[in-house]
Parts: C-alpha cells; structure tokens; sequence
C-alpha cells in the first residue's frame, strides 16, 4: 500500500494552508479502523488540501494512493474516498480549463492539469468501481464515468448497464448526469446520448424522475433545441412527481437563545457563516437537477417563472423551500418582470412550514428594491408575529422563528414602510441581533427621531479598542450619515476621535464620511477633520479633505488640498478628490487642466470620476470630451455605468449620442452596473429609460378623429 508516498517531497508543496507535509499523514488515516481519526482526516483534506474545490500541486499527486485506497475493499469508507476522487476530478476541468480547452495557468502553478491527466488514463477503474458490490461506491463512482473514460461506447453502454440496475433516485439522476457530461465531451457520443434521453423521457415504464431527467439533460446535451414544448413537459412530470415522491416534514433547526459571537468575531462574520452553511443545504432530490434546468434555461426569465411557479406549489416543503432560493437567485440576476415571482414567494410566508418561510422572508429582503408587491403580506407576516409570540418576537429564542420575523422586518423597511419601525425599536432596545437592524434603520427616514438616539447610543458603546467592532462601527455610521439627525454630530466626532486613537483606520474614514453628510451643523468637528488632511493611512486622507470642504466650504483651503490629491499615485484619491471638484463646479476651474490630462489615465474608474468633474465644471465646452470618455469606460467596464449614465443625466440634450449605448445597456438580460446588484441595476435602468425618454421621447399619438379629418 501506498508505494512511494514517502519518496515525494510533500513538504515542497502548498495547500491552502501552508506545507503539504501533513497529507501522507492524512492519507494513511484514510485507512484508519477508528472512525473519528477517519472522519478527521477526510475534513481535513477537504479544509486544506482540496480547499473549496481548489485542487494544488499535492491534491493532484494523492491522487494515486486515493485511488488506490478506493479500490481496496480493506478500507472503510471506500465510497467517501470515491467522492473526494470525482470532486477533485470535476474541480480540476471546472477550474484549469477554458471552454474550449485551453488549459488555464495560474501562478503559482494549479495542479489541474495533472489531475484531469492522471484521472483519464485510469477512467477504466471507475468503470470497475461503478459496478462495486457496495452500493454507496457505484453511487460514488458513476460521475467519474462522464468525467474521465475515454472509450464512448464502453461509457455509453455501462451507463445503461446501471440504469436498468439501480432503483434509487439518487442513482439515476447521476447516471442521467454523467451521460450528459459524457456527451458534452465527447463528440463523438452526442448523438447516441441525446436519442437515448429522448428515448427515456418518452418511455412510460420509467418513473417521472428518471423522464424529467433525461428531459432536462438532453436540454442540456443540445440548448438550442430547447423549444417551447420543454417547459410544460416538465412541469407535468413535476406535478407526477408530486403524486409520488412522499412530502416530508423540513427538519427543524435546534430551538435556542441566541448565543453571542465568539470573542473578536464580528456578528455579521458568524451570522455569514450560518448563511453559507443554510445555503449549502438541499432538501429535495430533484434540486440539483431543476437546477442545472435553469442554468439551460438561461436568460428565459418567462420561462423560468412558470418552473418556479410549479415548484412552488409542491406539497414537499424542502421542495418548496430549496424553490423559493432558486427564485432569489433568478431576480437577483436576470432583469425582468419579477411581480408575479415576488408574489409567489410572498404567498410562502403564510406557510406552516416555518423554514419556508423564513426562506420566503430572507429572499425578499435580499430582492427588496422591487418587492413592492409584497408589502401587504410582509407587513401581515410581521404584525401575525409580534400579536402572537409578543412585541419581543425579534429575540425569540426559537431560531426559524427569529430569522422570519428579523428577515421580514428588514424587507419590509426596505420598502421604507414605517410598520418595520416598531420591531427595529425593539431590536435596537434589547439588542440581540441589534447589528441587522442598524443595517435597515436608514431605510425609514421618517422615524429618524426614534431611531437616531437609539443609533448613538449603539455608537457610544462600542469599544473601538477592539479591532472586531470595525464592521458594526462602520454600519452605524453609515445609517447615521443617510439619516442626516445632526443631533449625532456630537457622537460622530466622539467616534471618530476614538478611531483616531486606536488606529481604526477604516472607523475613521466612515467617520468623516457621516461628518461630511452634515455639511456645516458639522463645524465643531473642523479642527479634527483638518488634522486628519495630512494623515498617510488608507483612505482617511482623501475623507478628510472631503469632509473639510463639505464642513467648512472654504475654497481657499480646499482647493490645494484637491489639487494635491489629483497628482496622487493612488487611485481612489484622486476618483475622491475629482468627487470633491465635481461638487464645487466653476469656483474648481483651477484642476480642468489636470482632469483633462487624466482623461487619459490607465483606470477606467479614474477617468469616469474626473470626466464626470470636468463636466460639472468646464460644462458644455467640455462635452465632447467627458461623452467619449464616459462611454468608452463603460464599454471597457460595465460595472461604470451607474456613474456614467448619472453624468449623462446631467449633460441633458448634450448627451444625446449616447442613445445607442443606453438602449443596448437596457437591452442586456443580465443585471449589470456596480457588482451586477439588484440595487444598482434598478437604478440604472431607471435612469437609462428616464434619459432615453428626455432624449428621445415618444411620438405622439394620432388620435382617430384627426386621422380621419387628414383622410
């Protein structure tokens, strides 16, 4: 066993922790008749040595002795030793290659390659191994067949073998999977495997799953066959699969007091753990493949609704419940009209199954800018909580319980609906999960007077000696700043003086940020804002000189400053400082000659801020240059148009030949604008069709009576 483990140099090689020289070690774990010893090992490799799917230079060399310890009948856990085989299999083709094949180089160098080789040359074991007595290994084994045998026919007529073998659903859909996979690469096997999944999906012997699955993969073997008889065949075969498959009761999360955050660990980093493992999470078996269905789907938004609305109507609550996130995901990504979605997730709030519709809650307030649709179910699912469990519904010690009513609170202030207000009091009165309030609280502007005393006081506690109460401390400061109380002035610059100290760089800069947003009812703060105009860290120098002119509004001691950070090295100083300018307007004429020459810089970020200055500024002798600067960033970088069509916005009739980009800008399907957000996307295309509308409006209509009279 394991001949020449000892001869590779492990401790040369990295994983995502450092030195590989503890994989030996692992491996022979791996063999271990203690299961605890076992299962530690296999966490670590999958934690360190095949870390989120990365595969390094020592994944790909274990996998000979992982292969050996799958085919040895004497190790325990065979079948997880198979997984962790196809995974890194599947990994390496995801991660080292292009589309067309091209392998893709990594510095340092990824072990991809030599894994997807190795793996290749051996696609005979999985064969073998797909026909193990032991039924989790040919579970294991099948998806290395589409993965890695080289022979067509032989893959082709194994993967047969097993279907009429294998009874479990789980079985079948992988083998209706790795057929696919098979068909995808290899050419020469397409269309064998696309006649024999047609064939399937048309065979009444075969239970709905198996159809719907061979449906869905044969839409994946060839897309563009995918016709408009695709989607209605499956939602039948849902609705049969509904009368088969028995629904089952969702698992309920353990019921506790919520327990504080672990010592230096901000909230929001254990609360976007337990985010990441409740994603990971698949309740119903026929998920992965529905899935893979919407990724075929693509940018059908239409079609892809009328999929959603039947899986949300399942009597199987996982179903339901892993359906409602597949919707998130769709109105988080595509554009579209989403009214009819956001209703059929509303309608999951009123569900027994509490899971679903915390689910429900959470997707909504994820999609919020336009969850217009749901504020009279979620003010309905608030009110429902707070008159049955009590007004302190917010710290309900039941788990599910809480995330529904926090989720839905926090959608529906995202509507800036005031009936949020009296659960964010409460939250910001007890505290428990204080934090998620505080990042809605600027939402509800019309309960400032409530909210901004409780916001301080959150501030005022805060220990900014603790490094971990930076994000908490930002998040106040932020939700201070939009609520625009000058009350909080006094707390600000008490924070920022505490930032200073401690040297919390970035509580600094979003200190300065809230005192600029109070203009002058902020000038008690000018001297320590000034201090601040000189400082090396960071960010903080281009915030203070920011806050400086926004406080003071002395052009004479600003302007030097601005000028100072235009010849910046970095960039994001110099996008602030032309911010700054921009704001100024004329009285800035003295930086037109520099925000001309970094028209021409190599980032495009930089060039839209200064283009968008040198409009305000030089105005429309300026125009031709800021036009073509604006639309060829965002050509370059999409992810600029929310900054370009604002300026365009401003130029009014001069922007005109920007008409062809904003109408292909609003015909993509895809979200885009900052980071592809819902938020920014929303906003973009309002602003585009607001413009287009002001630069090209809409003929008139002829009404029939002058019609005739012209006839």
């Amino acid at each position: 066993m394991f001949d020449g483990l000892h001869a590779i140099d492990w401790a040369s090689m990295e994983h995502a922790y450092g030195s590989a020289e503890e994989v030996p070690g692992l491996l022979w774990a791996l063999r271990s008749p203690d299961a605890e010893e076992r299962h530690t090992a296999l966490d670590r490799f999958f934690n360190a040595v095949h870390h989120q799917g990365s595969v390094y230079p020592p994944t790909a060399a274990s996998l000979p002795f992982l292969l050996e310890l799958a085919a040895d009948h004497g190790t325990p856990d065979r079948a997880a030793v198979v997984e962790l085989v196809v995974s890194i299999g599947r990994e390496s083709l995801d991660r080292g290659f292009e589309e067309d094949g091209t392998e893709i180089e990594y510095y340092p160098p990824m072990g991809c390659a030599q894994a997807v080789t190795f793996l290749r040359e051996r696609g005979a074991q999985f064969a073998e191994l797909a026909r193990d007595h032991d039924p989790d290994v040919r579970l294991a084994a099948i998806g290395g067949i589409g993965l890695f045998l080289e022979d067509p026919d032989l893959a082709a007529a194994l993967l047969r073998e097993r279907l009429a073998a294998e009874q479990g659903i789980t079985a079948r859909l992988r083998i209706t999977d790795a057929a696919a996979t098979m068909a995808l690469r290899l050419p020469a096997a397409k269309d064998e495997t696309s006649n024999w999944l047609t064939t399937l999906a048309a065979d009444p012997a075969q239970d709905p799953v198996t159809r719907l699955a061979a449906v869905v993969q044969r839409a994946r073997c060839a897309p563009e066959m995918v016709d408009e008889t695709v989607v209605p065949a499956t939602v039948g075969l849902l609705r049969e699969i509904a009368g088969v498959l028995p629904a089952r009761p969702i698992q309920p999360a353990p019921s506790h007091h919520p327990a504080p955050p672990a010592d230096g660990v901000p909230p929001q980093i254990v609360a976007a753990f337990a985010d990441l493992d409740r994603d990971a999470r698949v309740y119903a078996p026929t998920t992965g493949l529905l899935r893979t269905f919407h990724e075929v789907l693509d940018s059908r938004v239409p079609e892809r609704t009328a999929l959603l609305a039947e899986q949300l109507a399942s009597p199987d609550p996982g179903a339901r419940l892993d359906a409602v996130r597949m919707s998130g995901e769709l109105m988080r990504a595509w554009r579209g009209d989403h009214a009819r979605l956001v209703m059929l997730v509303a309608d999951q709030l009123s569900t027994p199954d509490q899971e679903v519709a915390a689910e429900a809650a959470a997707v909504l307030a994820s999609c919020h800018p336009i969850a217009g649709p749901a504020r009279e179910a979620l003010a309905t699912h608030v009110d429902a909580h707070r008159a049955t469990h009590g007004p302190g519904v917010w710290a309900a010690p039941d788990a599910v319980l809480r995330r529904s009513h926090q989720e839905a609170v926090r959608a529906l202030a995202g509507l800036g609906d005031p009936r949020a207000v009296p659960s964010l009091l409460t939250a910001l009165d007890g505290g428990v999960d204080a934090w998620r309030a505080v990042q809605v609280a600027a939402h509800v502007p019309q309960a400032a007077s409530e909210l901004v005393p409780r916001l301080c006081d959150h501030l005022r506690r805060l220990d900014l000696s603790q490094q971990w109460t930076e994000m908490s401390a930002n998040a106040l400061l932020t939700a201070l700043a939009e609520l625009g109380d000058p009350a909080a002035v006094p707390v600000v610059v008490d924070a920022l003086d505490a930032a200073v100290r401690h040297e919390q760089h970035g509580v600094t800069r979003s200190a300065l940020k809230a005192l600029r947003s109070f203009g002058p009812a902020a000038a008690e703060a000018q001297d320590s804002i000034r201090s601040l105009t000189t400082a090396t860290g960071g960010h903080v120098r281009p915030a203070a000189v920011t806050a400086l002119w926004a406080v003071g509004g002395d052009l004479t001691e600003a302007m030097p400053l601005l000028l100072g950070l235009l010849d910046d090295r970095i960039t994001f100083r110099i996008s602030d400082a032309a911010d700054v300018l921009g704001e100024i307007g004329p009285p800035a004429s003295a930086a037109v000659p520099r925000l001309r020459e970094l028209l021409t810089h190599d980032y495009e970020w930089v060039r839209v801020h200064c283009a968008a200055a040198l409009w305000e500024i030089g105005g429309e002798t300026e125009a031709p240059a800021v036009l073509g600067t604006l639309l060829q960033a965002m050509t370059q970088n999409p992810a600029t148009a929310n900054h370009v069509v604002t300026c365009l916005d401003r130029m009014g009739p001069l922007a005109a030949p920007a008409l062809p980009f904003l109408r292909e800008q609003l015909a993509q399907p895809r979200r885009g604008g900052r980071f592809q957000n819902i938020t920014h996307d929303e906003e973009l295309q309002r602003v585009s069709r607001t413009l287009i509308n002001r630069l090209d409006p809409p003929a008139p209509a002829v009404s029939p009576s002058w019609t005739a009279c012209r006839r």
